[in-house]
């Protein structure tokens, strides 16, 4: 009878690494669930702080502890789970659209329409601007990325299995959604591109990225990451195009309605992924040798 493999260093390696797999494979689906998500998240964001009246500082604080809820879901899990992860997307990116707007407006008459003088208790913004927020906000995203190199994690995302390498990510995540917001809004509202020329200028930058990744000397990290930002722009832009005005240039569909819209998308592509990741599972005693 023909022996079992021995179960050696190498194999256990494996084992671990499939058991630890916390992140997904980076496909095409990976990017339309992003930009789903990330124009979800402009639309609910706006959806809370805007339409509701809530205001950027109540509405930044609410999203900002769902972030951290389901972030703590995320990082307790032991593998992969495409609800999870994309919950986090999610949350991310509404918390990113908030803590944006909070950053950048304030209570003038270029944020406020229809002569309100408020939104919301608690200071209406910083009022700092997009040029100076994504300014802050970029060298933040620099500052991650300068701790990460000197921990010698890896920056690609297939390989992240460790909770160190997780939370590096998911804090790159968190501000580059928060940047995104404030390059989408300087887009759609001080670029003079309006809301589909700053859609359709993002689209380009990704073409270009896309086109890119067949030269070699350009690290697809560095690609998927700068992908990965600009992605939130384009579902900013996105979103405004989708809720804003037609005098504005939008399809004033609104952001409730337009938010339950993508809603369901993201929950039907969160429930492909599933099933997709389900048929890939290899239970764990399958990957031990068997006894003969």
């Amino acid at each position: 009878m023909e022996k079992p493999e021995p179960l050696t260093e190498l194999n256990v390696a494996s084992t671990d690494k499939y058991v630890m797999k916390k992140l997904p494979e980076v496909t095409l689906a990976f990017w339309i669930m992003k930009i789903a998500a990330t124009t979800l998240g402009e639309t609910a964001g706006d959806l809370f702080a805007q339409t509701l009246k809530v205001g950027y500082f109540l509405t930044t604080i609410a999203l900002f502890l769902i972030f951290v809820v389901t972030l703590v879901i995320q990082l307790r899990s032991k593998r992969y789970n495409p609800f999870f992860y994309w919950t986090v997307i999610l949350s991310t990116s509404t918390a990113g659209t908030t803590m944006s707007d909070f950053m950048n407006r304030d209570a003038s008459a270029d944020y406020l329409s229809n002569g309100a003088t408020s939104l919301g208790w608690g200071p209406q913004g910083l009022g700092w601007g997009y040029p100076a927020g994504a300014t802050i906000l970029t060298s933040i995203l620099i500052a991650i990325f300068i701790v990460w190199k000197f921990t010698g994690l890896t920056f690609s995302i297939r390989d992240i299995t460790t909770f160190r390498g997780e939370a590096l990510f998911w804090s790159a995540i968190l501000v580059s959604n928060t940047l995104g917001t404030s390059m989408g809004d300087f887009l759609s509202d001080s670029s003079g591109l309006g809301y589909a020329g700053g859609a359709l200028l993002v689209a380009g930058l990704l073409s270009v990225l896309l086109a890119l990744m067949r030269v070699p000397v350009v690290p697809n990290v560095l690609l998927f990451w700068i992908a990965f930002v600009l992605t939130r722009p384009l579902g900013a832009t996105a979103g405004d195009f989708l809720t804003k005005p037609l005098a504005k240039g939008g399809l004033d569909l609104g952001t409730a309605g337009s938010s339950a819209v993508l809603l369901a998308i993201l929950i039907g592509l969160m429930g492909f992924a599933h099933m997709q990741e389900r048929k890939k599972t290899v239970p764990q005693n399958e990957l031990l040798p068997q006894k003969s």
